[in-house]
């Protein structure tokens, strides 16, 4: 049996869930002859002890001791500021890493960290987890296929139930780069193609301290490919129906809809239609849960050589320069060119 040993750095809410989710990879890989084991760390040393003691994980006291202490592949769960250097030194150590979105705070700053992972032959996967969502792949295997024909409209849409802390929103960088992201970053993956212009528009009818630290709580933003495809991409913190993530796919041949089942966070208004039935998903950890199991998965896959990247960090960059324009468009108001170069 083979021994692979991850060190997780960040024990937040993303970071608790992706060190659950490593601790029962074993039932997963076992099968396979390979045993995963867990280390962590965090600055909040006392909850990152309490978190290591009830998964059987060891703490150490800081990111060097945890890199030093030999592990086989780096996971970063902790805040945007702190990925760039997280994920240098997973690179210096000559380890894979695996990092929470984005690679930086914005496109202009994650530049370098693509250069650095580029010069040193690094392997960083980035963690846009809805690319191991069932329904998402089923819609991507029926496109290229051929099965919708060629699309003429992409409506995605991802609604909270209830906004995060103010506090996280006022370092998140918007809406658009903390929540929109996944919607771009899942629509270049689908179609295959570049996002080349947005136009965003925003509002805030919800808590005035989500406007007071430069947010909107809802926003929509027209984008359109470089076939002239136009799509929708909105986003809301407030739907107290429930959280709801969605893409609907109109071809000429046929349409799909990805998150359409019986936890959809919505109701019919027609006469007699029970549907859905099921109890909506009240967070994104929910909507989620079996896509960021497979999401680890990969990337011990992606640590044992046997499969490609799933996200790379270019890919993330290009999902974030369209969150960038998205953001400059909400703040001009007028439509702005998605940028393929960015000075540094």
């Amino acid at each position: 049996m083979r021994d692979v040993v991850l060190g997780l750095v960040g024990v937040g809410r993303i970071g608790v869930m992706h060190a659950n989710n490593i601790a029962a990879l074993n039932g997963v890989l076992n099968p396979e002859g390979i045993n995963v084991r867990l280390r962590l760390t965090d600055v909040a040393a006392d909850h990152a002890r309490s978190v290591a003691a009830g998964l059987g994980a060891e703490f150490l006291p800081s990111v060097q001791a945890l890199i030093a202490s030999g592990i086989d592949g780096l996971v970063v769960a902790t805040g945007t500021g702190t990925h760039p250097e997280l994920i240098k030194a997973g690179v210096d150590a000559g380890i894979p890493v695996f990092c929470e979105k984005p690679v930086a705070m914005n496109v202009a700053d994650a530049l370098p960290v693509l250069d650095y992972i580029r010069n040193r032959q690094g392997v960083v996967q980035i963690g846009h987890q809805r690319r191991f969502d069932a329904g998402y792949l089923e819609a991507r295997r029926a496109y290229q296929a051929g099965e919708l024909g060629w699309i003429h409209s992409l409506r995605a849409v991802t609604c909270d139930m209830t906004p995060p802390p103010v506090e996280f929103l006022a370092s998140s960088g918007g809406l658009f780069r903390d929540c929109s992201v996944h919607d771009f970053d899942i629509l270049r993956w689908l179609t295959g193609r570049e996002i080349v212009e947005v136009y965003a528009k925003g509002s805030n009818n919800g808590d005035p301290a989500i406007g007071e630290v430069g947010d909107v709580d809802t926003a929509l933003a027209l984008v359109t490919f470089d076939d002239g495809t136009v799509g929708t991409v909105s986003a809301t913190r407030y739907n107290g129906a429930g959280h709801d993530v969605r893409l609907e796919i109109q071809g000429s041949r046929s349409s799909l809809m990805v998150g359409l089942d019986d936890k959809t966070a919505m109701a019919s208004a027609e006469a007699g239609v029970g549907f859905p039935s099921g109890e909506p998903h009240k967070t994104f950890a929910e909507r989620f849960d079996q896509a960021y199991r497979s999401e680890m998965e990969a990337f011990v896959e992606l640590i044992l050589g046997r499969r490609e990247n799933p996200c790379t960090p270019e890919d993330a960059v290009a999902a974030s320069r369209v969150a960038d324009a998205a953001q400059d468009s909400l703040a001009t108001g007028v439509p702005v060119r998605v940028a393929q170069k960015v000075a540094r």
